[in-house]
This record gives structure tokens, sequence and C-alpha cells, in this order.
């Protein structure tokens, strides 16, 4: 089956292009065309429901790590995503990992040429030692990319559990592996550019994925970002306020829990609900760092 592509319009409407709109209408131009990706995001939100399930057995695993896969805008978005999950959900660095055509390298100065590159994708992929532990995730606007599809191949060859996102219909990306979604974004306001409408579609996908994989794996609890490292003097007053809110005591309480426990929130919450560190902390390495479980564990316990 011959992949579904795009046709390059290059007429806005009545004739015009682009260049021919003057300042206002360009930017609305710009501004609306960006609402496709909202519309693709919503057709897709089975397939995304579907990855998620299956990559979640992975992920529970405390050995399971998250891979992210991309070339050019896509592989820029990938990381964008990826070294935000630490500092937001304490996610471990040995645990992602983002495979990026030309490198990290790429991320300041684009190296396109890397797309095509699938000797450096084979070597990627054994350098990271992919295997059945392993959640992969490769983007790939036009779903043809070289790099990318070596990567996904030899990663399912590995036992890895693979998502693919493209934004074409029927192309090898969405063939190749276990888990497609499809982002149909349509025709780009300036042809070409992936960047526009299918990159905003994407990091729409990487922000929904990520994130509800992180509040499913316990990373976050009554709404709020306990797994957060609290790493400025913003982030130390958003911490004392998750605990007073979950724990129901007040700023000078939760302020000491916080201290006693180098400001890791979730042990902090459970230090002002009564215990001492060390038992906040065997009960959340019991819990495999959830929250949730952990509360439950404690409010289960005898009294005194």
């Amino acid at each position: 089956m011959q992949a579904k592509r795009h046709p390059l319009q290059t007429e806005i409407s009545g004739g015009k292009h682009l260049d021919d709109l003057d300042t206002s209408a360009l930017v609305s131009t710009l501004v609306e065309s960006q609402a496709h990706a909202i519309g693709a995001l919503e057709k897709a939100m089975p397939a995304i429901d579907r990855a998620i399930e299956a990559a979640l057995p992975v992920l529970s695993e405390e050995s399971g790590r998250l891979i992210y896969c991309g070339a050019g805008t896509s592989g820029r978005v990938a990381l964008l995503d990826a070294v935000e999950l630490g500092p937001t959900f304490d996610w471990p660095p040995e645990r992602m990992l983002v495979l990026l055509a030309g490198g990290t390298e790429n991320f300041a100065a684009a190296q396109e040429a890397a797309e095509d590159d699938t000797d450096a994708a084979r070597t990627a992929v054994s350098d990271a030692e992919v295997g059945a532990t392993d959640v992969v995730v490769g983007i790939a606007a036009s779903g043809t990319t070289p790099f990318v599809l070596e990567c996904m191949s030899q990663a399912r060859k590995r036992g890895a559990t693979t998502i693919g996102c493209a934004n074409n219909d029927g192309t090898p990306l969405l063939r190749s592996v276990d888990w497609p979604v499809l982002l149909d974004t349509g025709p780009e306001a300036l042809p070409g550019s992936t960047r526009l409408t299918a990159g905003t579609s994407q990091k729409i996908l990487m922000n929904v994925l990520s994130t509800a994989l992180m509040v499913r794996l316990g990373r976050v609890y009554q709404g709020r970002m306990v797994s957060m490292r609290v790493s400025n003097s913003k982030l130390a007053g958003r911490a004392v306020t998750m605990v007073m809110d979950i724990a129901g005591c007040d700023e000078e309480a939760a302020r000491q829990a916080l201290e006693a426990c180098a400001y890791d929130v979730k042990q902090a919450i459970l230090v002002a609900e009564g215990v001492t560190p060390g038992e906040a902390a065997a009960l959340l390495s019991r819990t495999r760092q959830r929250l949730d479980e952990a509360i439950a564990l404690l409010k289960g316990r005898p009294s005194g």
C-alpha cells in the first residue's frame, strides 16, 4: 500500500499565496492553521489510549526505560519533552533516552542529512542495548524518515514495545510499530514546513503521552506534581503549598517536614502525617515511590 501524502497546496485562498498576504492576514492564516493540530489529536485519542496502556506494564518495572527516537523537528520535539520529565516527575535519567539523528548536537545546529543515516540508527539502538524492558517512541511527520524507521525496526526485533507517530496515513512508520498513532494534520500553511502544524501536533502528543504515563505510574497525587525536584525558591514555595494541602498542616509544619527530608515532597507529606523521615523513605521504597499506596499503608496501620 502506497503511503498517502498531503499535496503541496501553495495557494491559501482566492489564488493568493502566503507571501501575498499583509501582516494581519498572514498571522491569522498561520494561527488558524494550528487548529488542525487539535483536531488531529482528537481523532487519534483511541490510538493514544492504546499506546499508553501498552507502555504502562513495561514502565511499571524498575528497569523499564522510555526511549524517544526522531530526526529534525520531530527529534527536537522529542528531546524537549524528555528533558522535562526529570524535574517535573523525577523520572530517573538512566530510564530516559533520546535517539536523535545527528546526536544531541542536532538540537542547536540542524543536521538534516543525518535523518538518512541508517547505519547510525543501528549503532544507536545497539549501543543503548534496547530490549524487552524498553518502550520506544518514534516520531516522524513524513512517516518515512530512514533513521527513525531503522531505529524502530531494530527496537522491535529486540523485543521493545514500539509506538510510532506520523502525520501521513499509510506510511512505513505506522505499519512497522506495535502501536501506531496517526496525526492527520493535513497540508501545511507553508508547504513542507513540518515545524508548523505537524510540529504542533507532535508537541501536544508528547505532552499528553508522557504526562498520562507519569500520572498512571503514580508520579502525580491528587492532581499535584508531588514527584517534582525542588531546585529553586519558586518550586520550594510550591512544595510547601503541596505539603500543606495534602497533609492538612500549617506552613511551619510543612517547611519543617520538607527540611527534614531534603525537600523530597512525597517524604515530607508522610512526615507531616506523623512518621519519621526514615519511616517515610521506607514506605515509599516499599510502594515503588507511589505516594497513594504509601499513604494507604500508613492510614491502614494500627494506631500507637
